[in-house]
């Protein structure tokens, strides 16, 4: 039923993705009138065009929607109980282990559904959808009659309004070029990637091969086919990966390059690779480019002076990596609305910016950090030498360890050798000598049966 907004508080929107139609339906359940922009109809938005990665999303995303009164899909989307994580280089097979998240579960859930399905939920309660190109200039009108406005998409110029911060930003260009893609074909039960843990299709998969980059398998909730699985993989910039990423220009060649990729590197989760088909009725089910890490200042300004804000990846962009773009911006999202519910005058440059800030304190920063420090950034090489080794040594280790995708603010104080030992020893309570001392290199990975099993049952 279509409600009728009678407030008198008014605030724009631009940009209808996941993050930007979170906003959007969170403003106007808080009591404002909200008009939602974007440059494409709701139908557009949801069949003809790809999904924004893989979108991973775990416990303290999943409370932000909670506290929008939304969805989380945890009824409806396959879980991810933890992460399994192979290392390689150099030719050696060098660390595996198995970590079990701690008190959350994750999930992934293609964009296009929750903004398709939210953007329904914003017009049946009163919202105002606008299909517009926004420009910085027709930026310029659209603020002067709002009281507040969120800029949750870069196009059109608009991320140029939003100057760089290069006192956190680390990087001047993007660390790997991204290969994505989405299949059927595989189930989710006990049987698939069973060489990796107990827990099978309900852990996701990551891999490192030191020279070339990384790779992850993981459950997925596909706007049609439902739950599939969802390839992500990273190339390191002048490898062999990137040269093979590159050559991706359809979802069916996109599959082939991630089949010959295990096949010529990874050929410990082979069989199930090889199980995978094509979501044939999605030409959109794929997905390659780059993303440089970066930050921008919170508050930006249209020709006439007034202040906008920067929401979701216009705001800090992470590489997907360790997943926390999508849940970065629902949670920045969420503090924005509780902040703007809450809030009795202006949203003038020193609110925006005193939201922005305390986001940025209490999660952004530290996502950056776990981020580099998967991304095998160089300053943290050594710390990230003991923490994998430290998890492939002791399971509870192992869990905090890809809990810090889901909460990494315990990476917060960690900004040397010394930080990390204290960390282990916090963990495991041991000390973490005893803990490293117990190490062994893997050796050999464990080898997926799964054809086998497959052809015997058949």
């Amino acid at each position: 039923m279509t409600t009728q907004n009678t407030s008198t508080r008014k605030a724009a929107v631009i940009g209808a993705g996941q993050t930007g139609v979170t906003a959007a339906l969170g403003l106007l359940d808080a009591g404002f009138t909200v008009t939602l922009y974007s440059d494409r109809d709701q139908r557009d938005l949801r069949d003809k065009v790809p999904a924004t990665g893989t979108a991973l999303i775990f416990g303290e995303a999943q409370a932000a929607e909670e506290a929008l009164g939304l969805p989380t899909y945890l009824d409806r989307a396959p879980l991810h109980s933890g992460l399994t994580v192979r290392v390689a280089g150099g030719g050696e097979e060098l660390i595996a282990f198995d970590g079990a998240f701690d008190g959350f579960r994750g999930l992934a859930v293609d964009t296009r559904l929750k903004a398709d399905e939210r953007l329904t939920a914003f017009l049946e309660r009163g919202g105002r959808f606008v299909v517009d190109s926004v420009t910085p200039e027709r930026l310029d009108p659209i603020a002067a009659d709002n009281d507040l406005t969120l800029v949750a998409t870069g196009r059109g110029g608009l991320s140029d309004l939003f100057e760089i911060d290069t006192a956190r930003t680390v990087y001047d260009a993007p660390q790997r070029k991204l290969l994505t893609v989405t299949v059927t074909g595989l189930g989710h039960d006990e049987s698939v990637f069973a060489h990796r843990s107990p827990a099978g299709g309900g852990r996701s998969g990551f891999s490192i091969v030191a020279e070339e980059g990384e790779a992850w398998w993981g459950p997925y909730l596909h706007k049609d086919a439902g739950p599939t699985w969802a390839f992500l993989g990273w190339a390191r910039p002048g490898g062999d990966w990137e040269k093979r990423f590159a050559a991706a220009d359809s979802a069916e060649s996109a599959h082939r390059i991630v089949t010959e990729l295990y096949r010529d590197y990874l050929d410990w989760d082979l069989p199930e690779v090889l199980a995978t088909e094509v979501i044939a009725d999605d030409p959109h089910s794929w997905l390659k480019g780059a993303v440089r890490p970066l930050f921008r200042r919170g508050v930006g300004h249209t020709a006439g002076g007034h202040p906008v804000a920067a929401l979701g990846d216009t705001a800090v962009a992470h590489d997907p990596i360790a997943g926390q773009g999508a849940q970065g911006g629902l949670i920045q999202a969420q503090r924005l609305v509780a902040a703007a519910a809450a809030h009795d005058g202006a949203f003038d440059d020193a609110w925006i910016t005193a939201q922005y800030e305390a986001f940025l304190g209490a999660r952004a920063e530290d996502a950056a950090k776990v981020t580099r420090l998967f991304l095998s950034d160089p300053e943290f090489a050594e710390i990230g030498g003991q923490f994998f080794s430290a998890a492939a040594a002791d399971p509870r280790f192992a869990s905090a360890l890809v809990s810090t995708l889901h909460h990494p603010q315990a990476a917060h104080g960690v900004n040397s050798v010394a930080d990390a030992h204290e960390l282990i020893a916090q963990v495991t309570g041991e000390d973490a000598a005893t803990v490293l001392g117990r190490f062994q290199p893997a050796g050999r990975f464990s080898r997926s049966e799964y054809s086998d099993r497959a052809a015997t049952t058949a």
